[in-house]
C-alpha cells in the first residue's frame, strides 16, 4: 500500500488543476470570478483602441505603447466607444463598482474593461497576461471575468536604510508591483546605519547622517565577521523622490514613506546630536555593525518634537501618501530612564513609565501627522502604553500582535515575520545566499498564508486592511540580490493579497501559471530565484518502486539529474520521460536533480532519498 501511495505522489499528473479557468489564463493573481466562453479575439493593425474619458485614454495609451514596443503593433485611437465593440478593445470608466475592481470581456469581436480608474488600470494588467503570441497572431482569449482585491493595502516594505539601491532599480520594483496588481510601496528610508532622505531644513541628515565609515561584512562563522573599513552611504534628493513618487502613481501604487522614531535614529544624531538625551550628549556615529542601539531621541526635549516635525513637513510635501509611517520598533529605554528631561517628561504628563513615555511620543507625533490630514501606521510595538484609536498598526513580531491590534479595533497590515518576511532563507542554508539565519519563508510558506485570523470575530476581521512583506536589507549589499529574494515570493504574495481565499489554489498557482510568469521574467534583464524541479522535493521518500513524473518550474527550462552525489549540471542525464527508480531490499539511492532555465539562469539542486529498509 505504501508503495502505491508513493507512486501516485510522485507521477501525478501535474496537469491536474490545468482544467481550471484561471489556469488556462495563466493570470496572476487569479481573478475572482472567471467564465471561459470559447472563441478568441485577434488582434491586427486594424484593431481600434476605445475610451469614454481621460482615464480611459490614459489607460489605452498603456496598452498601445506595450503593443508597440514588445510587437511591433501600432494601434490608432478610437474615442466615444461605450460597450463591446467589433475590432475594439475599450476602456469605459465607471463608478458602479467597488474600489479598483473591473470587468474584462473578451470575445471573437473584442475586448472591453470597466471600472474605476484603478479598475482600469487592473483589467489591462489581466489583459496583458492574456495576450499570447501564438502562429496566428496575437489573440486574447475569450473570458468574463469579474474581479476585485480581497485587501485595500498590498504592498512590500524596501528597506534602504542598511543598503542603499538606484532610482531605477526602485522603478523596476514598482513596475513589478503593478503588473501584479500591489498598490503599495512602503519605503524605509532612515535608520541607524543610514539617513536616506534629502531634508533641506537640516542638511546635515544627509551630508552627516547619510555616510558612515565602514559596513559590517556579514557571515555565518563569527570567525569570519569583521569590518570592511569602507566608507559608504547616499541619499535620494527631493527631486529623485518627487520623480519616484509620480511614476509610482502612474501604476497605482502609493508610496509611504518611513521616518524611524524614536528608535532607529543613531544617523540622525550624528547629525544632530543635541537631539539626543542629556545635557551634552555624543558625538555619535552612524550605526556600522547591524544590531539595535541605546541612543535614541529624547522624550523629553522639547527640541525634538520641532525638528521631528520639521522632517515631516517636508516628508509630507514630497509623499501624498494617506499614510505615514513614524516606525515605533526595538526603541531601548535605558536612556529615557536616567535622563533627567525624559524624567520630568514623565512626572510632568503623569506618566507611569517609559513605556507611557513611548506612548506619549508617538501620540505626539500622531497629533501633528493629523493636523495635516494625514494618518500615521507604526510597527506593532506603537501598542505599548497605549495608542490612539485611528492609528494603524503594522503587525510584525507575531500573528499574535495582529489579532491584539484588531481586538482593540485598530486596522491592521498584517507583516508577520514568520511568514512574509523576505528577507529569510528560501531554501537550504548552505545553497542560499546568505540571509537572516533564524528564518525560513520560501514561496510556498507564503502562499499558504491567510493574513486574516480565524480567531477574529467577523467584525474584527474587517480591520485587516491587508498585507504586506519586509525586506531588511542587512545582507543585502547588491540590488541583485534584493531581486533574487523578491521573486517568485512576490507572485505568491500577491496573489494572497488579492485572490478571495476560496480562489487559491497551490497546485494550479506553483504547477501552471508560475512557471509561465518566471518564463517572461527570465527574458528580462531582472534576477530572480528559479524553484527547483516540480514533483520533488528535498526530502527521503521509502518505498520499493518508485516512478518520478517532473516538470521544469520555468517554462521552456531543462531538468537534469543524476544519482552520484554531486551538484546536478548539464553533463547528467537530461529529464525526458518519468525515472524509474527500483530498489531492492536495504538499498537507498541518492537523487539530485537541478531546473536550468532559458535564459541559463538555475536553481539550486534538489537532493531526494529513496529508501528500500
Amino acid at each position: 500500500m505504501l508503495r502505491y501511495f508513493l507512486f501516485l505522489i510522485l507521477s501525478v499528473p501535474l496537469s491536474v488543476c490545468s482544467q481550471s479557468q484561471t489556469g488556462l489564463l495563466k493570470v496572476i493573481p487569479a481573478p475572482a470570478a472567471v467564465k471561459l466562453s470559447g472563441g478568441s479575439f485577434r488582434l491586427s493593425p486594424q484593431t481600434k483602441l476605445g475610451y469614454t474619458d481621460q482615464a480611459g485614454k490614459k489607460t489605452a495609451t498603456l496598452l498601445q505603447d506595450y503593443l508597440k514596443k514588445n510587437y511591433g503593433l501600432q494601434l490608432s485611437f478610437k474615442p466615444g466607444v461605450t460597450k463591446l465593440s467589433n475590432a475594439v478593445i475599450s476602456f469605459v470608466k465607471t463608478q458602479e463598482m467597488a474600489a479598483e475592481a473591473y470587468t474584462l470581456l473578451s470575445n471573437t469581436r473584442g475586448v472591453e474593461i470597466r471600472g474605476d480608474e484603478a479598475g482600469l488600470f487592473y483589467g489591462l494588467q489581466t489583459l496583458l497576461q492574456m495576450i499570447e503570441n501564438t502562429g496566428n497572431g496575437l489573440m486574447v482569449t475569450g473570458a468574463e471575468i469579474k474581479d476585485q482585491p480581497r485587501y485595500a493595502f498590498r504592498g512590500i516594505m524596501q528597506d534602504v536604510g542598511y543598503h542603499i539601491y538606484p532610482v531605477s532599480f526602485i522603478k523596476s520594483q514598482i513596475d513589478m508591483l503593478a503588473k501584479y496588481k500591489m498598490n503599495v510601496y512602503h519605503w524605509h528610508l532612515t535608520e541607524d546605519h543610514g539617513w536616506r532622505i534629502e531634508i533641506k531644513k537640516y542638511p546635515k541628515l544627509t551630508t552627516v547622517g547619510a555616510f558612515r565609515e565602514s559596513t559590517q561584512i556579514s557571515h555565518y562563522a563569527d570567525s569570519l565577521n569583521g569590518q570592511d573599513h569602507l566608507p559608504y552611504g547616499g541619499f535620494y534628493t527631493q527631486q529623485e523622490i518627487k520623480e519616484i513618487v509620480a511614476y509610482a502613481r502612474e501604476r497605482q501604487v502609493t508610496v509611504i514613506p518611513e521616518i524611524e522614531l524614536p528608535g532607529h535614529s543613531l544617523a540622525a544624531l550624528a547629525a544632530y546630536p543635541e537631539l539626543a538625551c542629556g545635557d551634552q550628549p555624543g558625538p555619535f556615529k552612524v550605526a556600522q555593525s547591524w544590531g539595535i542601539f541605546e541612543d535614541v531621541y529624547c522624550a523629553g526635549k522639547e527640541q525634538t518634537f520641532q525638528v521631528l516635525e520639521d522632517v515631516l513637513t517636508e516628508v509630507m510635501a514630497l509623499f501624498p501618501s494617506r499614510y505615514i509611517h513614524i516606525g515605533g520598533d526595538e526603541c531601548p529605554k535605558k536612556r529615557w530612564e536616567k535622563c533627567r528631561y525624559c524624567q520630568k517628561r514623565i512626572k510632568d504628563e503623569k506618566l507611569k513609565n517609559e513605556f507611557e513615555l513611548q506612548s506619549y511620543f508617538v501620540k505626539r507625533i500622531e497629533r501633528f501627522v493629523n493636523s495635516k490630514g494625514r494618518q500615521i501606521i507604526g510597527w506593532d510595538e506603537i501598542r505599548e502604553g497605549g495608542l490612539a484609536p485611528n492609528a494603524t498598526v503594522m503587525a510584525w513580531r507575531s500573528i499574535e500582535e495582529g489579532i491584539k491590534a484588531a481586538q482593540e479595533n485598530h486596522d491592521v497590515v498584517m507583516a508577520p515575520m514568520s511568514h512574509v518576511y523576505f528577507d529569510f532563507l528560501q531554501g537550504p542554508r548552505p545553497l542560499e545566499p546568505l540571509a537572516i539565519g533564524w528564518g525560513f519563508n520560501p514561496a510556498e510558506r507564503i502562499y499558504a498564508y491567510d493574513p486574516t485570523p480565524s480567531s477574529l470575530t467577523a467584525a474584527q476581521k474587517k480591520h485587516i486592511i491587508g498585507v504586506e512583506a519586509p525586506i531588511w536589507t542587512e545582507h543585502m549589499d547588491t540590488y541583485r540580490k534584493v531581486e533574487y529574494m523578491l521573486y517568485p515570493r512576490l507572485m505568491a504574495l500577491a496573489e494572497i493579497a488579492w485572490t478571495p481565499l476560496e480562489r487559491k489554489n497551490a497546485i494550479d498557482f506553483f504547477e501552471s501559471r508560475l512557471p509561465r510568469h518566471l518564463a517572461v521574467l527570465d527574458r528580462s534583464k531582472i534576477l530572480y530565484r528559479v524553484p527547483g524541479p516540480i514533483g520533488i522535493t528535498d526530502t527521503t521518500l521509502n518505498g520499493r518502486n518508485f516512478k518520478v513524473t517532473l516538470k521544469p518550474s520555468v517554462e521552456g527550462g531543462k531538468i537534469y539529474y543524476n544519482f552520484e552525489g554531486q551538484d546536478a549540471r548539464e553533463t547528467d542525464y537530461l529529464y525526458e520521460k518519468p525515472i524509474d527508480i527500483i530498489l531492492h531490499k536495504g538499498e537507498k539511492r541518492q537523487m539530485k536533480s537541478v531546473v536550468v532555465a532559458p535564459s541559463g539562469k538555475r536553481s539550486i539542486s534538489t537532493t531526494t532519498l529513496f529508501s528500500y529498509q
